[in-house]
C-alpha cells in the first residue's frame, strides 16, 4: 500500500511511496500527529540521485522488521532537500554542530516542535564497525523518550539556542579587503595538489566558483600562479574519469585525489558551473581546449537534461541498472576491455583501452567494499597532442579516430539501462544555466546556447511565478510549487543578466531588477544585514537561517553581491550599490575566519575593489559598426565590465540607466564610453581603440 507520499510531486519522495515505513511530507499534518500522539519525528532527508540514500532505503526503508519499530517509535518525515533547502539547511547545521560533519541521507531525531536532539547521516540496519545500527539505536530512542525525555528536551532546547544564536550574531562591521584576497590566495596555495590540480586530498571535489575568483585574482594582479591552479585543474578533470568521456558532463565528485573514480551521479548546477570557468578560461587564456570541453558539457545539457518546456531537469542518478537487473553505482558509465573489442576494430580498440587506462581486471572498485569489478572507467593521463606526438601521428587525426569510437561507443551505451532522472525543474539550478548559456553564448559566439537560454528564461519567467509575480522554486508534471528561496532569486538574477548582455534585449534587464528587488523586500535583514535563506513571512522553522560559505554552489549571497554590485553599475542606482557594501560589511568577520571557504563571495569583493568598468555602446543594433564595437569588448576577458547597448532615441534601455540618455552615435557612427572608477573616458569610434581601452 502506498503511504502518503504518493501524492507528491518530488521523484525522491516518490521512491520511498510503497516503503513499509509510514512516511509523512514535511508539513503540520506530520507535526500535529506527532504532538497528538506524543512522538518523536523521525526526519530523514535526502534527494532522488544520492547512492547511501538508496542504499539505506533497500537496507532499511524497505526492510519489514525496520519499518514496524520506526511506525512504533516515531512519526517519520521524507524530505528532498533540492525541493526544501531551508529545511536541509538547518538540520544539516545540527549534524554538523553534533558530529563535526554532515552528509545524505542526513538522519535527524526532532521533539514534535521541531526541536533536534540526534543527528547522524548513513544509518546501516543493524550496528557494524562501532557504528550503530537502526535495530539499536530506535529501542535506546524510544526508552530514553519514556524516561529520559526531560534530558532529551534539554538537549533539543540548548541545540535549538546555539542555532539562533549563530544566526542572530553580528558577523562584523568592517568589509574584507585586498589584505584577505591576498591571504586566499596564500591559503589556496597552499591547499593546491600541484600533483593533480584541484586543492586538498580524497575525496576531491571541483571547486569552479574558487576557479572563477582565481582568474579573476589573475586578471587583476597578472599572477602566474592564480592562472596556473586554474588551468592545471581544468586540465586534470577534462582528462579524468569525473568527466563523462563517452556522453560528456560531469560527474558530482571524485572518490581518490587523481580525479580518476567519480562518484557518478550528474547534477544540472555542476554542469553550468564548469561551463562558466571553462568558457571563462577559454576566453581567458585563448586554448581551444577549454572552449571545446565547455562545448562537450551543453552538448551533454541539452542532449539528456532539457525539458521539452525548455528548462532544465536536475539530475542524473549515480546508480543504474546492470544485465542481472541489481542496482549498481556507475553500472552505466563503465566498460570491460571486451565489451570495447567487440565494438571497435582491433587496432582502434588497442589504442582506447590503452588511451583511458583500461585493464582486463578493471580499474574501477566499489566504493564500499573497495573489490574490484573488472570493469573500468574511462579516463587519460595525458592530452591527445601529447599522445599523438608519442605515437607519431597527426593531432587532429588521432582526435577524429578517438571521436568516431567515442560515437560508437556513445550509440551502444544507449541500450543499457539509464540512470534514473530527476525531472522536477528548479528555478535556482535553471538560473545557473541560463548564465552559463548565455555566457558561453556571447564568449564563443553560438546562437544554439543563446536560443537555449532565451527558452529557458522565458519558461521560468512564465510558469514559476504566482499572479503577484513572487517565484516559485519547483516545477514538474506541469506544476509549479514551494515559495522561492533566496538562491532561485539570487541565481535567476544572475542567469537574466548575464542573458541581458548576451542580447541586449531589455527586458531581460528590467526583469532581473525586479527580482532584484523582490529580494530586498523579503530576504533582507534589516537589523544586521545579509540576506535571510527564506522569505519574510514564510512558514515557520525553528530558525530563519542564512547561508553565506561556499557548498557545491555559490551561497546565495555570494550570488546577491555580484547581482548588487553589477546592478548597480548597469543602471546607475546607487542604492544597490549602498547594499552591496552592508553586505560586504555583514560578512566581513566571517570572511576573515576562513577566506578559502568564501571565494564565490570573493569574486564578488574583487569587483567592488575594482577597477571595474561600465562600457555603453551607442547605435544601431543592426549596423555593422555597433557590432564591431560589441566584438571588441567579447573578445577581452574583462570580468570586471558590465555592458549596455544603448539604440538611438527613446529605449527602454534609457529608462532603465537613466545615465546612457547622454551617451550616443558621434557623427552617424556608432561609439563606444568606457567608464571606470566614475570617471568616464573620450568615447571612441573604434574598436581596436577600445580594444587597448579594455586591456
Amino acid at each position: 500500500m502506498p503511504n502518503r507520499l504518493a501524492d507528491e510531486q518530488s521523484p525522491y519522495l516518490l521512491q520511498h511511496k510503497n516503503n513499509p515505513v509510514d512516511w509523512h511530507p514535511w508539513g503540520e499534518a506530520a507535526f500535529e500527529k506527532a504532538r497528538r500522539e506524543d512522538k518523536p519525528i523521525f526526519l530523514s532527508i535526502g534527494y532522488s540521485t544520492c547512492h547511501w540514500c538508496h542504499v539505506m532505503e533497500e537496507e532499511s526503508f524497505e526492510d519489514e522488521e525496520v519499518a514496524q519499530l520506526m511506525n512504533e517509535t516515531f512519526v517519520s518525515i521524507k524530505v528532498d532537500r533540492e525541493e526544501r533547502p531551508d529545511v536541509d539547511t538547518i538540520y544539516m547545521n545540527v549534524c554538523q554542530m553534533m558530529r563535526g560533519q554532515g552528509g545524505w541521507p542526513l538522519t535527524v531525531l526532532l521533539t514534535p516542535d521541531r526541536k533536534p536532539f540526534y543527528a547522524a547521516t548513513y544509518l546501516p540496519k543493524t550496528g557494524r564497525f562501532q557504528q550503530m545500527g537502526l535495530m539499536d539505536l530506535i529501542p535506546r530512542i524510544q526508552k530514553m523518550w519514556d524516561s529520559e525525555r526531560e534530558q532529551l528536551l534539554e538537549d533539543a532546547d540548548e541545540v535549538t539556542d546555539l542555532l539562533r544564536r549563530s544566526v542572530d550574531e553580528e558577523s562584523g562591521t568592517e568589509a574584507p579587503d585586498k589584505d584577505v584576497l591576498d591571504e586566499t590566495v596564500r591559503q589556496l596555495s597552499r591547499q593546491y595538489d600541484d600533483t593533480h590540480g584541484g586543492f586538498g586530498s580524497a575525496p576531491k571535489f571541483p571547486a569552479p566558483h574558487t576557479l572563477l575568483f582565481l582568474l579573476r585574482r589573475w586578471r587583476r594582479t597578472g599572477e602566474d600562479r592564480a592562472r596556473t591552479m586554474v588551468t592545471e585543474t581544468l586540465d586534470q578533470m577534462r582528462r579524468g574519469g569525473i568527466f563523462d568521456q563517452v556522453g560528456y558532463g560531469f560527474h558530482r565528485y571524485s572518490t581518490d585525489e587523481r580525479w580518476v573514480l567519480p562518484h557518478f551521479e550528474k547534477m544540472l548546477y555542476d554542469q553550468a558551473l564548469h561551463v562558466l570557468a571553462y568558457t571563462e578560461a577559454a576566453q581567458a587564456t585563448g586554448r581551444d581546449r577549454y572552449e571545446r570541453t565547455a562545448r562537450e558539457v551543453l552538448t551533454y545539457v541539452l542532449r539528456d537534461l532539457q525539458a521539452p518546456e525548455g528548462g532544465f531537469y536536475s539530475a542524473e542518478d549515480a546508480d543504474s541498472l546492470t544485465e542481472d537487473g541489481e542496482r549498481e553505482e556507475g553500472a552505466f558509465y563503465v566498460w570491460t576491455t571486451d565489451e570495447i573489442r567487440s565494438l571497435l576494430d582491433e587496432e582502434t580498440a588497442d589504442l582506447v583501452i590503452e588511451l583511458f587506462n583500461m585493464t582486463p581486471e578493471g580499474n574501477y572498485q566499489e566504493e564500499a567494499t573497495g573489490r574490484r569489478t573488472g570493469k573500468n572507467v574511462l579516463y587519460r593521463d595525458a592530452s591527445l597532442r601529447a599522445v599523438a606526438e608519442r605515437r607519431g601521428e597527426a593531432p587532429e587525426a588521432l582526435r577524429q579516430t578517438v571521436e568516431d569510437a567515442r560515437q560508437t561507443l556513445l550509440e551502444h551505451r544507449e541500450d543499457r539501462p539509464r540512470p534514473g532522472l530527476d525531472d522536477k525543474i528548479l528555478t535556482d539550478w535553471n538560473g545557473l544555466m541560463i548564465a552559463a548559456l548565455a555566457t558561453a553564448a556571447r564568449v564563443f559566439d553560438e546562437p544554439r546556447y543563446e536560443a537555449a537560454a532565451v527558452e529557458a528564461a522565458d519558461f521560468l519567467l512564465a510558469a514559476m511565478r504566482e499572479e503577484d509575480g513572487a517565484l516559485l522554486h519547483r516545477y514538474r508534471d506541469q506544476e509549479a510549487a514551494i515559495p522561492a528561496h533566496l538562491d532561485d532569486y539570487a541565481f535567476l538574477t544572475w542567469g537574466l543578466l548575464e542573458l541581458y548582455q548576451t542580447t541586449f534585449e531589455a527586458r531581460w534587464l528590467e526583469a532581473a531588477l525586479d527580482l532584484l528587488d523582490r529580494s530586498l523586500d523579503q530576504f533582507w535583514d534589516e537589523e544586521a544585514g545579509g540576506f535571510f535563506l527564506t522569505a519574510e513571512g514564510s512558514e515557520e522553522l525553528i530558525v530563519r537561517p542564512k547561508e553565506l560559505s561556499d557548498g557545491a554552489k555559490p551561497s546565495g549571497n555570494a550570488a546577491q553581491l555580484a547581482n548588487l554590485l553589477r546592478g548597480a553599475r548597469m543602471t546607475g542606482r546607487t542604492d544597490l550599490e549602498e547594499r552591496a557594501d552592508a553586505l560586504s560589511r555583514w560578512a566581513g568577520r566571517q570572511v576573515r575566519s576562513r577566506p578559502t571557504g568564501f571565494t564565490a563571495f570573493l569574486a564578488g569583493v574583487q569587483f567592488a575593489l575594482g577597477p571595474a568598468r561600465e562600457v555603453v555602446i551607442a547605435g544601431d543594433p543592426d549596423a555593422a559598426d555597433t557590432d564591431a564595437l560589441i566584438e571588441a569588448v567579447r573578445s577581452v576577458y574583462t570580468p570586471f565590465t558590465v555592458t549596455l547597448q544603448r539604440p538611438e532615441g527613446a529605449t527602454p534601455i534609457t529608462d532603465l540607466a537613466p545615465f546612457t540618455e547622454a551617451q550616443t552615435p558621434i557623427d552617424g557612427s556608432a561609439a563606444a564610453y568606457v567608464c571606470q572608477n566614475f570617471e568616464c573616458e573620450a568615447p571612441t569610434t573604434d574598436p581596436a581603440r577600445l580594444r587597448d581601452q579594455l586591456g
